[in-house]
């Protein structure tokens, strides 16, 4: 089983990173291959969670430095989140393939490899055991969630809005750099999870702070929750994604698995709780005042993830647990049927959405349980779930409980407003377009894929920044579901999409396999959301506390069930039969459209100033580091003809002197071997010769003269001898 462990997310990562590095060469396997490793992944996801879940934790790692250890674990909670997490990735991969984004082969191939990517590292993130795993999935989810937002790259708006997303995130997440060493500091040497209470004294206290910090930061909860208006210029899938079970979950997760940490603190917890539900009142306010259903949507789920980040303060993890896989597959869903009716469309403005679901019965009907379970109408599951919050919150303070409640009834409303839009007879078609063509037909423009400009309410940007809507064409550069957009009229004179949920091939939309493709993700999510709802059983709830090891956390008692059903249906009954928002002075509604304050009231804080730093950086880098290269590059050319002169002119000067020395040498040798030693051979010869001449003079070969010369001789020999004698 320790194997599957390190299956579990090496599978996605490495299938990711070869899909993302692949280009267009893979672009025909790419979404197909992504999709099946999805597959295989909630497989290993269910085969180590159900040993997580039968109370035996499976366990793996590996030494990484001296008394360090890389360390994941699949427990109760992180076996929920492992489930959630691999199968949303696969319903929006699936959904994905009928809307694939980008404009080349290469998207194509990059999108899939990314998103396994995004969905191997929060794997990493809900598994580890360890602080450094848990960093390097962190760093990873931050580089990824940018890639992804900004995907489609050439529109300048979505590169920003990726920039505002990665840089807020990544302030927050200094945080947990800054626990990371004070567990070190602390005495935690080892970094394991469990060992972080144990810190010392302050260390323990700047723990902390860290880790709060990163997490507020990664769930955009209040004051960082303003990213997330900016991240909806992402592609749906990605929104999907990211909204529901990968990066903005993983701060509620985390304050989750280390609340013996909030709790060994003493002040972490209450500051938690009250985050959370201030988040989950500020932000439901905020989504109740937004007019695009994308913008509802992210504002809901930084209200929606504030439940889970109270339920961590609040000592629920059963509530929170519940919370965060219920709110995963329902946000899920809708993010991707509003995919679906933005390409279908051409708008996202709730106003032009009206007729939606009808227009299109299979998508409607899968998001019109998405949206009631949203709205935490009892029995469904959001319900159930933030019962278990708002029992632990009422036991730790009556003012806490009276904000979750408060919440409660805003998730109700702005729900509620999408189903009233999107649930609403659409209107008649206007005269210049008969049974139209296209999206949004009633509208000046419509059909006819012409431009015009108009502000996004909230879109964080203080109402300044504008947003580029295509009357009749596809958003955010993804292509359109084959078949949208033509056939019979729809909504607002529109073509009822028919690869969204309605139609067929006859219809001029695409085959039945396409237009699965597009609801049945939707659909079984949806069901999953609604299907969740059991854990309002008290048996099933009990089943989830002793498998979460959340024994003796407090439970809601009836009178608080009813009570929260209660103000649930009175929220959206009331958000239903009212024809607007109540009228309130602008002081409040303007801060509440602009998510109470917008990226632009932010960017003097921190993106400008981490621009200007990287501007001055790169300024630096071109004057002095690459004008020090360029100078050296320039120098080089005249050094090497300065050399080669003084190798021209000294060095081969030399050798060039050397050598005629050494013919001059070699001559005056030549000369004095010539005079000396040779000449006294010649004379040595020539002596020689003459002596050999004479010798020869002798030889005559007549016998008589021998006979003389030997006379002579003896004469000579006895001439010699008598003078010898006579000497002495």
């Amino acid at each position: 089983m320790t194997v599957l462990l390190w299956l579990l997310p090496a599978l996605p990562l490495t299938a990711g990173a070869l899909l993302a590095s692949a280009g267009r060469r893979a672009a025909r396997i790419a979404p197909g291959a992504a999709v099946a490793v999805s597959v295989a992944a909630l497989g290993l996801a269910v085969a180590v969670a159900a040993a997580g879940a039968a109370g035996r934790p499976e366990t793996a790692d590996a030494p990484l430095f001296a008394g360090v250890r890389a360390g994941l674990r699949v427990d109760g909670l992180s076996a929920v989140m492992v489930v959630v997490v691999t199968a949303v990735t696969l319903a929006v991969l699936v959904w994905s393939l009928a809307r694939p984004p980008g404009r080349t082969a290469a998207d194509h191939a990059r999108f899939p490899g990314l998103m396994l990517l995004f969905a191997g590292a929060m794997l990493v993130t809900v598994t580890a055991d360890t602080l450094p795993p848990l960093l390097m999935a962190w760093e990873v989810m931050g580089a990824t969630s940018w890639a992804l937002i900004g995907f489609d790259w050439r529109e300048p708006e979505k590169t920003d809005a990726a920039g505002t997303a990665f840089l807020t995130t990544r302030a927050a997440d200094l945080g947990l750099y800054a626990a990371a060493g004070a567990a070190l500091a602390g005495g935690a040497d080892t970094l394991a999870l469990d060992a972080l209470p144990e810190a010392d004294g302050g260390w323990l206290d700047l723990l902390t702070a860290g880790v709060v910090l990163a997490a507020l930061g990664k769930s955009a909860q209040l004051p960082f929750s303003f990213w997330l208006s900016r991240a909806m210029r992402g592609p749906s899938p990605v929104s999907a994604l990211l909204h529901s079970a990968a990066m903005v979950a993983a701060g509620a997760y985390l304050l989750l698995r280390l609340r013996p940490v909030l709790d060994a603190s003493g002040w972490g917890a209450p500051l938690v709780a009250w985050a959370g539900a201030v988040t989950a009142l500020a932000l439901g306010a905020v989504a109740v005042a937004q007019t695009e259903l994308k913008q509802v949507l992210a504002a809901s789920t930084c209200a929606q993830l504030g439940f889970a980040v109270l339920a961590a303060g609040a000592g629920s993890t059963a509530g929170g647990a519940a919370q965060l896989a219920a709110h995963a597959a329902v946000k899920a869903a809708l993010f991707l049927a509003a995919g679906a009716w933005l390409a279908a469309l051409g708008t996202e403005r709730l106003a032009g959405l009206r007729g939606a679901a009808r227009a299109r019965p299979a998508l409607g009907a899968a998001a019109v349980a998405a949206a009631l379970t949203l709205a935490g109408l009892p029995p469904l599951s959001l319900w159930a779930a933030k019962d278990q919050v708002l029992a632990a919150a009422r036991h730790e303070s009556a003012a806490l409980y009276a904000a979750g409640l408060a919440a409660a009834a805003l998730a109700a409303g702005y729900a509620t407003t999408v189903l009233r839009h999107v649930l609403a007879p659409a209107p008649a078609a206007g005269p210049e377009t008969p049974g139209g063509r296209g999206g949004a037909a009633g509208r000046p423009g419509a059909g006819t894929g012409t431009e015009r400009e108009r502000p996004v309410p909230g879109a964080g940007s203080g109402g300044s920044a504008r947003h580029r809507e295509v009357a009749g064409t596809p958003a955010e550069g993804e292509r359109p579901v084959p078949g949208a957009g033509s056939g019979g009229a729809g909504p607002a004179g529109r073509a009822p999409a028919q690869g969204v949920g309605g139609g067929g091939a006859a219809a001029g939309g695409p085959g039945p396999g396409t237009a699965a493709r597009v609801v049945w993700p939707v659909g079984v999510l949806a069901l999953a959301g609604v299907v969740l709802g059991v854990v309002a059983l008290p048996s099933a709830a009990r089943w989830l506390r002793e498998n979460v090891g959340a024994v003796g956390e407090p439970v809601p008692v009836p009178w608080e069930a009813v009570l929260s059903a209660a103000v649930a249906v009175a929220a959206a009954a009331f958000a239903w039969w009212r024809p607007g928002p109540p009228r309130l002075p602008r002081a409040v509604t303007r801060p509440v459209r602009r998510w109470i304050w917008p990226a632009s009231a932010v960017h003097p804080a921190v993106v400008r100033p981490v621009l200007s730093a990287a501007r001055a950086l790169a300024a630096f880098d071109d004057r002095v580091v690459d004008g020090a290269v360029r100078g050296l590059a320039r120098a080089g050319p005249g050094l090497a003809r300065a050399l080669a002169a003084f190798d021209d002119r000294a060095v081969d000067g030399a050798v060039r002197a050397a050598a005629r020395g050494g013919r001059a040498a070699g001559r005056l040798a030549a000369r004095a071997d010539d005079g000396g030693p040779d000449a006294a051979v010649r004379a040595l010869a020539a002596g020689a010769r003459a002596l050999g001449r004479a010798a020869r003079r002798p030889q005559t070969g007549l016998l008589h003269h021998y006979y003389a010369q030997a006379v002579t001789g003896f004469a000579v020999l006895a001439l010699f001898l008598l003078l010898l004698l006579l000497v002495r």
